[in-house]
C-alpha cells in the first residue's frame, strides 16, 4: 500500500513536470496534474468495482477453477468406489438413495 501511495506521489510530480514542459505555468500545471491523477484513480477504482460486481476477480477465478477440479476429482473417486462394489451393494445403495429422495420429497 505504501508503494502505491509513493507511486501516485511520483506520478503527480511527473505529471506536474510534464504539464510545465508543455507550457502550463506553476499553478495551472499543478491543477492539470492533480486532475489527471484524480481521473486515473477514478478509472482504476471503477474498473476494480466492475470486476467485483461481475465476479472477474483473480480470487474468484482461482476459486472456480479449484472447485471444478475438486468436483471432477470427487466424482471420479465416487465412481471408482461405486464400481468396486458388488452388484448387490450397488442395488442396496441405489434403493437407499431412492428412499431418501422420496422421504425428502414428502417433507
Amino acid at each position: 500500500m505504501l508503494k502505491l501511495g509513493f507511486g501516485l506521489l511520483l506520478a503527480g510530480g511527473l505529471g506536474y513536470w510534464l504539464f510545465e514542459a508543455l507550457g502550463l505555468e506553476g499553478f495551472s500545471a499543478g491543477i492539470a496534474a492533480e486532475a489527471l491523477l484524480v481521473v486515473v484513480v477514478l478509472v482504476w477504482t471503477s474498473s476494480y468495482l466492475f470486476r467485483v460486481v461481475t465476479g472477474r476477480m483473480t480470487y474468484m477465478q482461482q476459486r472456480r477453477r479449484y472447485r471444478s477440479g475438486y468436483d471432477e476429482l470427487t466424482a471420479q473417486q465416487l465412481q471408482e468406489r461405486f464400481d468396486a462394489m458388488t452388484p448387490e451393494q450397488q442395488q442396496a445403495l441405489m434403493a437407499s438413495i431412492a428412499e431418501e429422495e422420496s422421504s425428502q420429497a414428502t417433507d
